[in-house]
């Protein structure tokens, strides 16, 4: 049987262009012998609709969209495969399923609800979604298709150790059924390492049973999360066989009678970090209809990278950088950002804020008298910075870019309303280590990163001679330190027995606990680690834990 793996973008909340979508895809799959095409989970309304759910306008949107599908498969001779919500009828619960459907020649002729809802991290579906409670097969052209959804396919052995386990193994009960391959439709976020796991996950089904397996997951960007495609399809021994590039739309026909290839298989990691980024940008951007970003650059290697990033996002004339230099600005960032700019063939302004600051102190004056200077000065030109740009991105109907990293968002390392300003915190999910690396790879052919943002000690120059590691650990520290309490819930105790200074752990984590608020307030952050903040790490504000 000839499949076609449709790894598209659909935008969640357009359904008559999701519609639009699927007929531009058979259109381009019809005369290759396809005999049924493949969209990703949720097609239909697109992944995550999260609230939208409880709309029931929204619901009939999304049941007359399914009409049409069946409509539109009558003019074409091939199975329709996608993911769209239906009513579960059941007299409890949410009345909702998260729903694979199928359609061929006009009616619609197969339904398997999700059986596993995943309700941590960043998903939160048994708040909107009934678990399916029966398993079907779609017997099809000669095939007894076992169709999985996303999580269905995420409770195998391999995942032993998984915080989350089901008592439902919906492929190995599809397998008793006698499917004779296996698909997966999937929305499946993106984190570092995750398309590895993919693989690891779905080659072990296919050794298990000896069928292929077909996952087809979404590509694009939604808020924070970046859907990374990676779409593959694995042979009965368990090798995968083809394999559809990440972080881009595409269509590919596959014959599972003839799964003899071998994909080739490459790892970079930090590649796939900055791709995933420049899919982020790109489409926050088109999806809330917005095509000019505007950011600070101070000369520094964080407003750098984002610089990058917006560029091939966006275009180097839809990205505008602004430098605006204080009395402790050194000359070299001055001219770091100028020649960054020249590098990236992008717009730079240049708007000195001495004069506003200076007006601020003495505004300011009789209120504090003679109080010693303290990070309350350097919160104020971090505001006014935050102020120009909103007001150009107010006049000029443009995003603001913040440029804040990991670490620094971690223990509170930044000014709100000042450098939290902004649409979308491009890299706030990217600790500084890693920005260094990101850096890296981008001037891996050409010299765009000026040299000296490489080996100049990270400052934000809001005082004389400062250094971030004045009132940081070293980001080697910080970020290792990070690691072990954010990402992989190690207690303060457990990260000082991995050798880390108990003193310098204790500030770190009571840091990130005091720092809850600010990060309520900072605009959403991309994706990229296994734990970002955001909806992904729900904690209290108002709290006594560490």
């Amino acid at each position: 049987m000839k499949v076609a793996i449709a790894q598209v973008n659909p935008i969640v909340g357009d359904i008559s262009g999701n519609l639009a979508l699927l007929v531009r895809v058979l259109k381009e799959v019809a005369n290759k012998g396809t005999e049924l095409v493949v969209f990703p989970e949720l097609f239909i309304t697109g992944y995550p609709p999260r609230d939208l759910l409880e709309r029931g306008w929204f619901i009939e949107r999304g049941e007359e969209a399914m009409k049409a599908v069946a409509e539109i498969s009558a003019g074409y001779d091939l199975g329709i495969l996608l993911g769209a919500v239906v009513r579960s009828q059941r007299r409890s619960g949410r009345g909702l399923y998260n729903s694979a459907v199928g359609f061929y020649r006009g009616k619609e002729v197969f339904r398997q609800a999700k059986r596993l809802l995943p309700f941590y991290d960043v998903f939160d579906e048994t708040r909107y979604f009934d678990p399916g409670e029966e398993v079907n097969l779609w017997y099809f052209n000669g095939e007894r298709i076992g169709v999985s959804i996303c999580e269905d396919g995420w409770n195998g052995p391999e995942f032993a150790q998984k915080k989350y386990r089901y008592e439902v193994d919906p492929i190995k009960e599809q397998e008793q059924l006698g499917a004779t391959v296996f698909i997966n439709i999937a929305a499946s976020p993106f984190w570092m390492g995750k398309p590895g796991l993919r693989h690891k996950l779905f080659t072990g089904h296919s050794q298990r049973y000896q069928k292929p397996f077909i996952f087809v997951n979404q590509v694009g960007a939604q808020d924070e999360l970046i859907f990374d495609g990676n779409s593959f399809v694995v042979n009965r021994e368990g090798k995968i066989s083809e394999k559809l590039d990440g972080f881009a739309e595409s269509v590919k026909v596959v014959n599972i009678a003839d799964l003899s290839s071998t994909a080739h298989i490459e790892t970079d990691e930090i590649r796939d970090v900055y791709q995933a980024l420049i899919l982020g940008v790109k489409d926050y951007f088109r999806k809330c209809g917005f095509s000019q970003a505007v950011l600070g650059l101070s000369g520094g290697i964080d407003s750098a990278v984002v610089a990058c990033i917006a560029v091939a996002a966006l275009g180097k004339d839809n990205v505008l950088g602004v430098m605006m230099p204080s009395e402790f600005t050194a000359p070299a960032s001055v001219e770091d950002a100028k020649l960054l700019a020249q590098n990236l063939g992008i717009k730079l302004l240049t708007i000195p804020i001495n004069q506003l600051f200076q007006s601020y102190l003495q505004i300011l004056e009789p209120v504090w008298g003679d109080k010693n200077w303290d990070e309350t000065e350097e919160n104020i030109q971090s505001r006014i910075r935050g102020n120009i740009l909103m007001a150009i991105a107010n006049k000029l109907n443009c995003l603001v870019l913040a440029t804040g990293n990991k670490s620094e968002l971690a223990v509170g390392y930044c000014t709100l309303y000042g450098d939290l300003s902004g649409a979308l915190a491009v890299i706030g999910d990217v600790p500084k280590t890693m920005v260094y690396e990101i850096a890296r790879y981008i001037n891996r052919e050409r010299k765009i990163l000026p040299h000296s943002v490489f080996n100049k000690p990270p400052s934000a120059e809001l005082r004389p001679n400062q250094k971030d590691t004045d009132s940081l650990p070293s980001y080697e520290t910080l970020d290792e330190i990070l690691k072990l309490y954010i990402e992989d819930g190690l207690s303060p105790d457990e990260v000082v027995s991995q050798g880390y200074d108990r003193d310098v752990v204790n500030w770190v984590v009571r840091q990130i606990a005091k720092m809850e608020y600010k990060r309520r307030q900072s605009p959403p952050v991309l994706r990229v680690t296994s734990k970002a903040f955001g909806s992904g790490r729900r904690l209290p504000i108002a709290a006594r834990y560490i």
